[in-house]
């Protein structure tokens, strides 16, 4: 079932984090993790789905990103430490 969403990935604890939108989490993170998207994700081996939030409207999904982009590292530290105090990857609960 497609539902848009705001993901972080990372490449371990403390590492490097990517912030992506997709209408369909577990097809986009599943690409990711397979390394079938060239670019930032793939180049830095950036796989671990550390963070992610479910949104009814692409829209705000995207409004979301955006934001989040914006925020500096210790406010995305912080929201994923909030969520995920142990870094665990999250695939299993979206797969």
């Amino acid at each position: 079932m497609k539902q848009p969403a705001v993901y972080i990935l990372a490449s371990k604890r403390n590492g490097t984090l990517y912030t992506g939108v997709t209408s369909d989490l577990c097809r986009r993170i599943w690409e990711h993790r397979n390394e079938l998207v060239d670019g930032f994700t793939k180049k830095y081996r950036v796989h671990r789905l550390v963070y992610f939030e479910l949104h009814e409207d692409i829209r705000e999904a995207i409004v979301r990103e955006k934001q989040i982009k914006k925020w500096n590292r210790a406010w995305k530290l912080k929201v994923i430490e909030q969520q995920n105090p142990n870094w665990a990857d999250l695939w299993q609960q979206i797969a």
